[in-house]
């Protein structure tokens, strides 16, 4: 795709988190193939209730959601659910006040749609300070600055995914059977460390990353699609099957691996960014908070479900994700592998968020017959940046709570309320509400700060030695 449109500021919304394994083709091309015209009735590309709800569970739904199971464990099995439930409502509601301030500066300005970075930028404009009113394009700096965050966060979670399920199915492969049922010894075969693993991948990365047509990338959406589906149900599948005797498992787990916990979640909750988008390709928009919130509600229920039976399940042994702890049997190596090849088709289309803000930035500024030269080199270096980090923090827990801790709690929970007050502050608004959103971001502050630091501190010095057993076998 070309970027000489992001050289303009009326270009599409790139806040949305999440043009990634959960994205659909069609949702995909319709978010970023467009320019910046949008219209909310009478398009061709409008998209139906029906898909608009498919179109925010495969959002919502990623690798965040194989993560949940240890979450829970650094929660407890009381704490974990419950912390979830709140989370998740609360996530909801903030997604809900972004599309009531979007509304709000499209009936103001007379605009067809603004993105969550201009309805930052917008909110602030309307701050009673006049300060924020004069730094008020900082308010989609901020926005873009998370979102290229997040995104290139969830690009090295990737690279962590792959070398840790593609090192165990190779390193099990001389054990791997055909009997997914019973208890059997495996004896690993030594190959290289992960993180050779994730220099292996960085080449074949980068040539995908070099496919810069959407409309191409939708076919490996669809394949990531379809893969992680079937490898969704075989997990749960897994999963409901003999769960052991819960009552060794911890009501509530120390307060020192909660920050964890916090992270975990609300990376897997980070989808604030595709509402809008969504929202303005329905035919009919009002029917959309009503799909919203019936939506966030099957996701929460997932979310919930997953975690607690993947505890349940596997118990202390669970490991950064759920994929990690299946059986040695051809079956669920198979699983492994099929959740992989989703994932590593997934990265092109996460990458492609962070890759269209910055690139046309390095772009515009050399002669045009250096274009495709700049632009394939920013590309190579994005994608080294992120298997450097991978490499540095090679733990698929730690990489998902920092991620989570550090950008996806300010997009999903510190700005939105923030965003209400200074759109409404002037307009009056009610005491409780400002107590309310004052709270949230508070909240959202607190989980940035400890979650962030936790997982550093757990990164620096470990408490606990990171698992490496399949919860099916016994290692000699």
């Amino acid at each position: 795709m070309s970027t000489q449109r992001l050289r303009n500021e009326d270009y599409p919304d790139y806040s949305s988190t999440d043009v990634s394994p959960e994205e659909s083709p069609s949702e995909g091309v319709n978010n970023f193939s467009s320019s910046g015209s949008y219209q909310r009735f009478g398009e061709s590309s409008s998209t139906t209730w029906f898909q608009t709800l498919i179109h925010l569970l495969k959002g919502n739904i990623g690798t965040g959601l194989l993560g949940l199971p240890l979450a829970v464990k650094n929660a407890g099995i009381l704490m974990g659910p419950l912390s979830l439930l709140v989370i998740g409502i609360v996530a909801v509601h903030c997604m809900g006040i972004l599309v009531k301030c979007a509304h709000h500066f499209c009936r103001r300005l007379n605009k067809p749609f603004v993105d969550y970075g201009e309805t930052v930028m917008y909110g602030l404009e309307s701050s009673p300070s006049s300060w924020l009113r004069n730094h008020a394009h900082w308010g989609r700096h901020i926005v873009d600055f998370f979102l290229i965050v997040t995104q290139l966060g969830f690009c090295c979670v990737y690279f962590v995914f792959l070398a840790d399920n593609f090192k165990q199915v190779i390193e099990a492969a001389n054990g791997t059977t055909n009997n997914c049922n019973n208890n059997e010894t495996v004896i690993l075969a030594p190959t290289m460390d992960s993180r050779l693993y994730m220099l292996t991948f960085l080449p074949f990365l980068v040539l995908l990353v070099f496919v810069r047509n959407l409309r191409v990338l939708s076919i490996f959406s669809l394949l990531a699609n379809i893969s992680m589906l079937v490898s969704l149900v075989m997990i749960y599948q897994f999963i409901v099957q003999r769960i052991p005797n819960p009552s060794r498992l911890p009501l509530v787990a120390s307060w020192k691996t909660y920050p964890l916990f916090f992270g975990t979640a609300i990376f897997a909750f980070e989808g604030i960014g595709m509402v809008l988008p969504l929202e303005n390709k329905m035919k009919d928009p009002r029917k959309f908070p009503v799909i919203l919130y019936a939506g966030m509600a099957i996701i929460t229920a997932l979310y919930i479900s997953l975690g607690c039976l993947g505890y349940l399940q596997f118990g202390t042994d669970i490991q950064g994700s759920i994929t990690l702890n299946l059986p040695n049997c051809w079956l669920y190596q198979s699983v492994k592998l099929l959740y992989s090849i989703g994932i590593f088709f997934t990265y092109a289309l996460q990458f492609y968020v962070p890759a269209e803000i910055i690139i046309p930035f390095f772009v515009a500024r050399v002669p045009e017959h250096w274009g495709l030269v700049v632009d394939l080199s920013v590309r190579t270096m994005l994608v080294g940046l992120t298997c450097v980090l991978a490499i540095l923090i090679p733990r698929l827990d730690l990489v998902i709570s920092l991620v989570g801790s550090v950008s996806s709690s300010a997009l999903a929970l510190i700005i939105p309320p923030l965003l209400e007050i200074t759109t409404y502050y002037s307009e009056g608004m009610n005491p409780l509400t400002i107590a309310k959103d004052a709270l949230i971001s508070t909240l959202g502050f607190v989980g940035f700060v400890v979650g962030t630091y936790q997982a550093l501190s757990e990164l620096i010095q470990p408490s606990n030695a990171p698992i490496f057993i399949n919860s099916t076998s016994d290692l000699a």
